[in-house]
């Protein structure tokens, strides 16, 4: 499974629920400081993370950037972390990964300790996928270098402490892969596990390719193809890899196994309502 992708931390539906929740919500960032104003002509950083906020929404990617790092320097986490959003893709900034590093870092280090669940520790738990993601490949030309084992260190903590499943299942790739000379597959199918019943697709296909074709774990075709048949359904052809999996599984597949599969789609969909 070596051609499977680690998830990218700028996940869209990450982006998605970011704005809509967050930046169209703005009243609820206060969870992060919540500062109140004590000056018109200095806003507070939540007021400049407003300005901000709504500047990106309206298109105002240079008014945003502005009023986003008025309210980063002086510690608001949100901001702090749309900037390292920004700069990891060179969204109305140049591209710059030493300062998403930078960003994403300081948003890890205050804020690590926030309670799961709350609705701001889906970005603390987003920061630290992201610091792995760095940590595993390093950046180029910079003070950054690879290191698998923080890398697993951040995953490890986003997926435990936070239940992340983008951090559970990059885990679960890191005990697949070892890229620090760690292979564990028992703990990898764990981890898939977990971020396969939370609904990450790619967690889903990893996990069914391995139960279809037993690898290194006891086979079970038909549970294999139905975690194959959901990361299928829900990439919508938008992931070649997946689809092949999921190819190659169901010309594979016995009608008898199609067809129990299909019972256990059904009934894990039905589970969710």
């Amino acid at each position: 499974m070596s051609g499977a992708p680690m998830p990218m931390y700028d996940r869209a539906a990450i982006v998605a629920a970011a704005l809509v929740a967050l930046l169209g919500a703005l009243g609820a960032a206060h969870a992060f400081d919540g500062a109140p104003s004590t000056s018109k002509k200095e806003p507070s950083p939540f007021e400049a993370f407003q300005t901000g906020a709504r500047a990106y929404i309206a298109g105002d990617k240079a008014t945003a950037v502005t009023s986003l790092l008025d309210a980063a320097k002086r510690g608001h986490a949100m901001a702090q972390w749309k900037l390292a959003r920004m700069y990891a893709e060179g969204d109305g900034v140049d591209r710059d990964d030493v300062k998403a590093f930078d960003y994403f870092s300081q948003v890890a280090n205050a804020h690590a300790d926030d309670a799961p669940g709350t609705m701001q520790a889906r970005f603390v738990a987003n920061s630290f996928v992201a610091l792995g993601n760095y940590y595993l490949d390093g950046v180029p030309n910079s003070p950054i270098r690879a290191d698998p084992a923080r890398a697993r260190e951040m995953f490890a903590y986003a997926a435990s402490y936070f239940g992340d499943p983008d951090a559970q299942y990059n885990l679960a790739r890191m005990y697949i892969d070892g890229p620090d000379g760690e292979k564990d597959p028992r703990q990898a199918a764990r981890w898939l596990g977990l971020a396969a019943n939370k609904g990450q697709r790619e967690a889903q296909a990893v996990l069914g390719h391995m139960l279809f074709n037993g690898l290194q774990i006891p086979r079970q075709r038909a549970r294999g193809l139905m975690w194959l048949t959901l990361a299928n359904d829900a990439s919508g052809g938008s992931q070649k890899w997946i689809a092949d999996l999921y190819g190659e599984a169901l010309a594979e597949a016995s009608p008898e196994e199609q067809e129990t599969a299909q019972s256990y789609v059904t009934a894990w969909k039905k589970d969710r309502e």
